[in-house]
């Protein structure tokens, strides 16, 4: 489905993402650009070279039938072909010559797109492919960073960050608990695709119905979290799912997995390469699905479902409070975009804020921050919504139905001009390194 900006707008933001992406990795020479073998990560050096070859192929090669630039880029970068474990022992391009490509792939797509084309390949135009390259770069920086937190590498420095991390605003604001609640009823879960681009996964928007339901007003909070390590809930078989279990005895996890105490009993958190003290009211992140379903047994709570997630932001109260109205907001707090007051997105604060912040973002029904701050685990497990098809990229979403699980509302540092209400994010149930934590519902 096409987006609605022109092809010039889109360019202006793949110049802005590549600006990004290169000032994520140039404080780092080939050695660390390499870094371990590891399976949650990639080689920093094969994935900027990765991000520009998945450019090049949808909006040069695959829309214009443009020849290779690199004779042999799809046997290095074609992440369909070439198996995770093998990307350490490619002969990759020195970080120069990766760094030329990165910049010649970029030029040539602004020469060949500047001007508009009613051209369609599969019933998808110019501007599909654009955005489909804009997004995949936006994901892969966000995953830059949680490599560059897993390898304890310094946290990125942006100028634009520094500058608006003096002015963010954080007096006043109250602390919120409690739950929220949603009257349930039919609305229509995903995205009819009439506000622009939209990926496979969420499209074929159908009727859902959902029973009432409370949610808790915020995400869990680290203070929260460590109640439930002091009471020992690591250690306790009855809080886990046996799945569960058995990944917290393989990976003798007895905490967070960027936690650590000190002998005083004080908590710390390893953010990038510091060491700070954890901070009662600031988001719970770096914690797996297994994770998030044992806290929620040890506090008599659960995950919610992705239906309910999504009708909580997208809904509205009708009928005095009883029922769902039938518009849908494509954002918790209406349908303007993303602003600083409303989100915690863009890469602004480097890190996660107060759960009681930004209240100008709050859904209908009293919850805040459900985009941006923290990636949030639903109960359910991804899977295709009825009448799926898959886009041209097809190994974006099917090959991983099943064994995923999804995840809503963006992270801080994902971007704005990529979330939305019904935006679905997946990873596996064991991963606790990307900037994912969660909130929870009342059983």
């Amino acid at each position: 489905m096409e987006n609605g900006g022109g092809a010039a707008e889109i360019i202006d933001s793949l110049v802005e993402a590549r600006t990004r992406t290169l000032a994520l990795v140039e404080d780092l020479d080939e050695a660390r650009l390499m870094g371990p073998r590891l399976r949650i990560i990639n080689p920093l050096l094969w994935e900027i070279g990765h991000i520009a070859f998945f450019q090049e192929f949808w909006c040069l090669r695959h829309f214009h039938q443009h020849q290779a630039m690199l004779s042999n880029g799809d046997e290095l970068y074609d992440s369909a072909r070439v198996h995770h474990d093998t990307r350490w022992d490619l002969p990759l391009p020195s970080r120069a010559d990766t760094l030329e490509y990165m910049r010649r792939v970029i030029e040539r797509v602004i020469e060949s797109n500047l001007a508009p084309s009613n051209k369609r390949i599969e019933g998808y135009g110019q501007n599909y492919f654009l955005q489909l390259s804009l997004f995949h770069e936006q994901m892969h920086a966000e995953a830059i960073a949680y490599t560059r937190q897993t390898l304890g590498y310094c946290a990125p420095c942006f100028a634009s960050a520094s500058a608006e991390n003096h002015s963010r605003n954080t007096h006043g604001e109250l602390r919120i608990d409690g739950d929220a609640h949603v009257p349930g009823g039919k609305f229509l879960l995903g995205s009819t695709g009439a506000s622009g681009f939209v990926f496979d996964n969420e499209q074929c928007a159908h009727e859902a119905e959902v029973a009432p339901f409370l949610i808790s007003r915020t995400a869990v909070t680290e203070g929260q979290f460590r109640e439930f390590v002091e009471a020992g809930g690591y250690r306790r078989r009855a809080f886990w799912s046996e799945e569960g279990w058995l990944w917290r005895q393989s990976a003798l996890a007895e905490h967070p997995v960027y936690w650590s105490r000190e002998a005083n009993g004080r908590w710390l958190r390893r953010n990038f390469d510091q060491w700070v003290r954890l901070q009662d009211r600031l988001a719970l992140i770096h914690v797996n699905w297994y994770e998030a379903g044992a806290y929620c047994r040890w506090a008599g709570r659960r995950l919610p479902t992705e239906a309910e997630w999504e009708m909580a932001a997208s809904c509205e109260p009708a009928n005095n409070g009883s029922a769902v109205a039938a518009h849908k907001r494509a954002y918790p707090w209406g349908d303007a975009e993303p602003t600083p007051t409303r989100a915690n997105l863009d890469w602004r604060w480097m890190g996660c804020v107060s759960v009681d912040e930004l209240p100008l973002g709050d859904n209908a029904f009293g919850c805040r921050q459900m985009i941006g701050n923290s990636w949030e685990w639903m109960a359910t497990a991804f899977g295709p919504y009825q009448g799926f098809r898959p886009g041209p990229y097809k190994e974006y979403s099917e090959p991983w139905f099943g064994d995923h699980k999804v995840l809503r509302g963006g992270c801080w540092a994902t971007r704005s001009s990529m979330i939305r209400n019904a935006y679905r994010n997946f990873y596996t149930p064991d991963r606790r390194d990307v900037w994912a934590g969660f909130r929870t519902c009342a059983l």
